[in-house]
C-alpha cells in the first residue's frame, strides 16, 4: 500500500515510543511536531497512558522543549470515564487503582470513590500495586462490581526498557475473580471515533501514527484509517511478521514523516 503523508489532513499520534521514551524526547520529535504546526495539519496525542491529565501531559512536553496545547491530548482514562458516564448518566461509584490522571477523570464525570460496594473497579497505571488492592479488587468484582481497565497494553517503553502495563496489572484480580475486564483504549472503536471527531476530518484523510501493532496498527486497520508504524518503540521490524495484517508505511521514526 502506498500513502503519501504530506497530504494526510489529520494525524493521531501516540506518545509512548514516539514522541518520548519516559522523561527523554525521542530523536525527530520536535522537527515532526513543529512540521504539523507550520502545515496547519490537525493532530491529536491519542495516548493509553491513564497517569496524567491533558495539562500534565502538556506540561510533560514542555519539560522537553515542546509547547502543545491541551485541547491535542486525549487519554485512555478520559475514554474510560466518558464510557462510565455513558452507562450511569446519573453518576456512579468505583474503585480505582490508578493514578490521580484517572481519579480526576472520574471525579469530573460525575463518580466517586467507594471501596466497599462500587459499580466498577477501574484499573489503570501505577507504581504504587499492592497484594492489598488486588485482594480488595477481586472481591469487589466477585460481589458484583464490573472490572475495567483503561488500556489492554501487557508491556509499555521506558527508559530502562519495557515495563509492566494496565493488562499485565489487572491479569491477577481477573484470574482471581474468573471475571474478564473490558478495555478501554486503543484498540478499542470508541477511542478511535473520538479521535477522529476531535480532528474533524474523514478516515481517508487521517493517519495513525504509533509503536504498536497489536494497539495502533490495529486500531487503524479495524477504523479503516492509514497506519504509520515507527520502530521507536514496542515493535521491531522483525515483529511485524507475527501479525495478520500490515500497517500502511513502516519508519524509523516521526522526524521521518514530514519527508515521507
Amino acid at each position: 500500500m502506498s500513502i503519501t503523508l504530506s497530504e494526510k489532513k489529520g494525524f493521531i499520534c501516540d506518545m509512548d515510543g514516539v514522541i518520548y521514551h519516559g522523561n527523554r524526547i525521542l530523536d525527530g520529535a520536535k522537527d515532526f511536531c513543529k512540521w504539523l504546526m507550520d502545515n496547519d495539519k490537525k493532530f491529536i496525542f491519542l495516548t493509553n497512558s491513564s497517569e496524567r491529565s491533558p495539562m500534565e501531559l502538556r506540561q510533560k512536553l514542555l519539560r522537553m522543549g515542546l509547547d502543545i496545547s491541551e485541547e491535542h491530548f486525549y487519554t485512555s482514562a478520559l475514554a474510560t470515564a466518558n464510557f462510565l458516564k455513558s452507562q450511569c448518566p446519573n453518576g456512579g461509584t468505583a474503585y480505582v487503582i490508578g493514578e490521580p490522571g484517572l481519579s480526576m477523570a472520574l471525579y469530573n464525570a460525575g463518580f466517586t470513590m467507594n471501596n466497599v460496594n462500587p459499580d466498577y473497579v477501574v484499573v489503570g497505571e501505577t507504581r504504587a500495586l499492592n497484594y492489598e488492592m488486588i485482594e480488595r479488587a477481586t472481591l469487589l468484582v466477585q460481589r458484583g462490581a464490573k472490572l475495567i481497565g483503561t488500556n489492554p497494553d501487557l508491556t509499555g517503553p521506558a527508559e530502562v526498557g519495557m515495563i509492566p502495563a494496565t493488562r499485565s496489572l489487572i491479569a491477577p484480580i481477573e484470574m482471581a475473580s474468573g471475571k474478564s475486564a473490558y478495555f478501554l483504549g486503543k484498540p478499542n472503536p470508541l477511542m478511535m471515533r473520538i479521535g477522529l471527531k476531535m480532528l474533524g476530518v474523514k478516515n481517508e484523510d487521517a493517519c495513525i501514527v504509533g509503536d504498536r501493532m497489536d494497539t495502533d496498527i490495529i486500531a487503524g486497520v479495524e477504523s479503516e484509517i492509514d497506519t504509520v508504524l515507527v520502530l521507536s518503540g514496542c515493535t521491531s521490524r522483525e515483529d511485524i511478521l507475527r501479525y495478520p495484517y500490515r500497517p500502511s508505511i513502516v519508519l524509523n521514526g516521526v522526524g521521518d514523516i514530514p519527508n515521507s
